[in-house]
């Protein structure tokens, strides 16, 4: 006797692809309900500044899982699902896994990166005596005071961000299928013709990096972030086929 299993959406998903769906899912709902207990789950699992009390290791992979808006998981596994899919079906379910922690994880040191930078460029320009005061007390006062304003108040936000959400390893997916299907028609919103793969991943990147670098006050999107998941994803994609080449054979 042969058994039956209706399919059903979820069984029609490669199953890294789905199980990120699902995790994704239940840890956003998961902070829906926390933060009713006044219990700020995205402040646990988020990554924070490395010098900051509040890092954990484990927020390195952790992150890449945690939404706190229903806007921002949405878009964010939305692109999984329709970019993802087709990439773990073409590469496997093995090398999509790698593919998805690496970038993820790159996104997130990338970011410490520029928040290093940048707190060592504003620790640089204030006055001497906030330096002092900010060095011996061991960052005491810059984690506990929020109220700062100027320089320190740069300084604060820094120590006391965190970053959350899927976009660096979703920005290495669509790094990953601009490589392999360059030529694949894309819509994109509010433009009436399909754009080429490798052309609206060359252009969302440089929109990125002109975002990145202007810095502007009050956008807390973590644009290098991004630009990190593509970076690693392309550093891992040559390696990948450097590999390949050597072995004598190719896969796509």
């Amino acid at each position: 006797m042969n058994s039956y299993q209706k399919p059903n959406f979820l069984n029609s998903i490669p199953p890294v692809t789905r199980n990120v769906l699902i995790i994704n899912a239940i840890i956003w709902l998961a902070c829906l309900v926390f933060k009713r207990n006044n219990i700020d789950l995205a402040n646990i699992l988020g990554i924070h500044y490395f010098q900051s009390r509040g890092f954990h290791v484990f927020q390195l992979i952790t992150y890449m899982f945690t939404h706190v808006s229903f806007a921002h998981i949405f878009f964010n596994m939305f692109a999984v699902y329709m970019f993802g899919m087709v990439l773990e079906q073409t590469w496997g379910t093995k090398k999509f896994l790698i593919y998805y922690m690496v970038t993820g994880i790159g996104a997130g040191l990338i970011q410490m990166l520029v928040c290093y930078l940048r707190i060592q460029s504003i620790l640089g320009d204030l006055p001497p005596d906030s330096l002092s005061t900010v060095h011996y007390q061991g960052y005491d006062l810059i984690l506990q005071d929020m109220n700062f304003r100027g320089l320190l108040g740069d300084l604060n936000a820094l120590y006391n961000g965190t970053t959350i959400g899927a976009s660096g390893a979703v920005f290495g997916i669509l790094l990953a299928f601009g490589m392999l299907y360059p030529n694949a028609p894309l819509y994109v919103m509010f433009i009436p013709i399909p754009v080429k793969a490798k052309y609206f991943v060359i252009i969302y990147g440089l929109v990125e990096l002109f975002l990145g670098v202007a810095n502007r006050t009050g956008d807390n999107v973590a644009h290098f972030a991004h630009l990190g998941g593509m970076l690693f994803g392309f550093i891992l994609i040559l390696y990948w086929k450097k590999k390949e080449k050597q072995n004598g054979w190719h896969i796509q």
